[in-house]
């Protein structure tokens, strides 16, 4: 089992859809091969996923149902194979509770923006196969190929990392994160997608 966490502020509009998005794409690509999950830095838990932010993810083709924010822990960096992080700061919490997870935490975009270098790297090879092990493989090394990319690929502009915080905001932010994240979360889901016969 691969696992995936996503990591936002209060766990109830970015993280939760980032979550959902990505399990639902990749049970669709390889079933029941990964658990993504997500947690906030100052969680509103216990709430359920903010109600606009539900309805976007529904657009996408996410469900909502069953969602319950809970507050990030030293214990959900124990092992994950991946950390997403919706903004820098997100990120940089997450290294401060796990300096170890360096290699597998990065915010959403900049991953996206890493793989498309590694991808485009002839001297970097991501491992291929479909069985369950070539699976758990890759994505145990496709972070590291990834970091290999990181200043490389840095963004000009800081706020290009990051995944804009529509909570309490006009409708028209909400629409933003969907721009900003779910290109992001696609193109992840391309490199799985790209090793099915």
């Amino acid at each position: 089992m691969i696992r995936i966490l996503t990591v936002c502020t209060g766990n109830v509009c970015r993280s939760p859809m980032a979550e959902r998005l990505l399990q639902s794409r990749l049970d669709a690509v390889r079933s029941g091969m990964f658990e993504v999950s997500s947690a906030g830095i100052q969680a509103l838990a216990g709430a359920p996923m903010d109600a606009r932010a539900a309805g976007l993810l529904h657009v996408f083709g996410g469900a909502s149902d069953g969602f319950v924010a809970r507050h990030l822990t030293e214990q959900h960096l124990a092992d994950p194979a991946l950390v997403l992080a919706m903004s820098t700061e997100h990120r940089d919490r997450v290294l401060k509770l796990a300096p170890r997870l360096l290699k597998r935490t990065f915010t959403v975009r900049e991953l996206a923006r890493m793989l498309d270098a590694v991808q485009n790297d002839p001297h970097l090879e991501i491992p291929g196969g479909t069985t369950a092990e070539e699976v758990e493989a890759r994505w145990r090394r496709l972070p590291h190929l990834a970091a290999l990319k990181r200043f490389e690929t840095r963004a000009a502009d800081p706020s290009e990392d990051d995944i804009v915080d529509p909570y309490r905001l006009d409708d028209s932010v909400y629409q933003q994160m969907g721009r900003e994240l779910v290109p992001a979360i696609d193109r992840l889901v391309a490199i799985e997608e790209s090793f099915i016969p």
